[in-house]
């Protein structure tokens, strides 16, 4: 997505060699008009898979992941990383480990919201080391559901996340992917969409 591209260049900071920092327009303060550029186009990409729910992680991917979700005409649901005082029925839970901040989570979404009948859209705001998508696929298989694909915002191409994904045999779709992260700079590889 080439809009996405030229933002990321524009408005990007690179803190390290493997941290970008989008705080501007995607994880802090969000730029409304891309992130709903970004979700129809994720919608577009998946619109002959059947979506009937779209899944993402709290919280930086509640963006994208809304509004593809309103694109698909689907609901969306967010696995949350605390447990609530009001849930209090089943819950389906995975382990996650955040690359950013360096923690385990435990998330969990509640059972009555997947089942067996849905067919899963994935969607985040990053890719890196992949345990979040992973994580989510996990709960997404505890409901019996099917994940039929992975939607990503920024993809860091130099990192595992991908390679573990595609070896789950689930199709990864980025719509920016990041090569390196050296000298301050971003260099992308070709995109996926």
């Amino acid at each position: 997505m080439e809009e996405l591209v030229r933002r990321i260049q524009k408005d990007g900071n690179v803190l390290s060699e493997g941290v970008l920092k989008v705080d501007s327009f995607i994880t802090h303060q969000v730029d409304p008009d891309l992130m709903k550029r970004i979700g129809a186009r994720l919608a577009e990409v998946f619109a002959k898979k059947k979506i009937t729910k779209v899944v993402t992680i709290e919280a930086s991917g509640i963006g994208p992941a809304i509004y593809t979700a309103q694109s698909l005409e689907v609901p969306m649901i967010f696995a949350r990383k605390a447990k609530s005082l009001t849930m209090n029925e089943e819950l389906l839970t995975s382990s996650v480990y955040s690359f950013t901040k360096q923690v385990s989570s435990t998330i969990s979404i509640s059972r009555k919201f997947l089942s067996e009948q849905d067919r899963v859209l994935i969607v985040d705001d990053f890719l890196a080391n992949g345990q979040a998508a992973k994580g989510l696929i996990e709960l997404c298989q505890q409901a019996g559901a099917q994940v039929e694909g992975i939607g990503i915002v920024i993809e860091k191409g130099f990192q595992t996340g991908r390679q573990l994904l595609e070896d789950m045999d689930v199709p990864v779709v980025s719509l920016a992917r990041i090569a390196s992260l050296n000298d301050g700079k971003v260099s992308f590889k070709e995109a996926d969409a």
